[in-house]
């Protein structure tokens, strides 16, 4: 039997690892793949468009996008994947 704790050495740990990590995105099974119109795509662009600077909140960013494409007719079936395609 494995050891469940094996002793590791600073070197180890300098190491990066992804096991046990889980993928957050999931991608859905189905191809019923709503189109999107350009002028859908401009408009989540130019309101919430994230560049990485200091000043901006990548938590309020992510915030500001779901309320956005929320406020979109987008049938709650494909909602999850459209968000998806447009993030």
């Amino acid at each position: 039997m494995g050891d469940a704790n094996p002793i590791r050495t600073l070197e180890d740990y300098s190491k990066p690892s992804h096991e046990g990590y889980k993928n957050t995105i999931e991608l859905l099974v189905g191809n019923n793949v709503v189109p999107l119109r350009p002028d859908t795509i401009r408009l989540v662009q130019n309101e919430c468009s994230f560049h990485g600077l200091r000043s901006e909140d990548p938590n309020q960013h992510l915030n500001d996008f779901l309320k956005l494409v929320d406020l979109l007719d987008i049938d709650g079936e494909n909602r999850k994947r459209t968000r998806l395609r447009l993030f």
